[in-house]
């Protein structure tokens, strides 16, 4: 990989997490897979789960997951519609709720992701 490749990335090949990379790593992603991710929330949770499973290959902690995971459920209210009412429930509780809240949010999305 190289540096100009890495640099992209949201993790690095030494496992540097880069939370500021999330959403240029989400708009990188094809509207037709994020479209097949996102259309059942079976396949979503299996999608999380995934990459949970490389983050933690490469030592990420729950705590930096959840990070991850924080990052993205923001990326996925401001710039997704929810394509089924699991989504739409998780869009709604994460717009009432303030930071702390939305944390704890996105350590219980990596723990069901990482359940599935």
């Amino acid at each position: 990989m190289s540096d100009i490749n890495e640099q992209q990335h949201a993790v690095t090949k030494d496992g540097e997490l880069r939370t500021d990379k999330v959403e240029e790593t989400m708009d990188r992603i094809s509207d037709d897979k994020k479209e097949k991710i996102l259309q059942d929330f079976d396949e979503f949770k299996k999608y999380l789960h995934k990459r949970i499973k490389i983050g933690e290959s490469i030592g990420l902690g729950e705590e930096q997951l959840a990070k991850v995971a924080e990052k993205v459920a923001g990326y996925l209210a401001a710039n997704e519609e929810p394509r089924n009412s699991e989504e739409k429930l998780l869009q709604e509780l994460w717009k009432v709720g303030d930071e702390d809240q939305r944390h704890k949010l996105a350590h219980l999305l990596v723990r069901l992701a990482q359940s599935s």
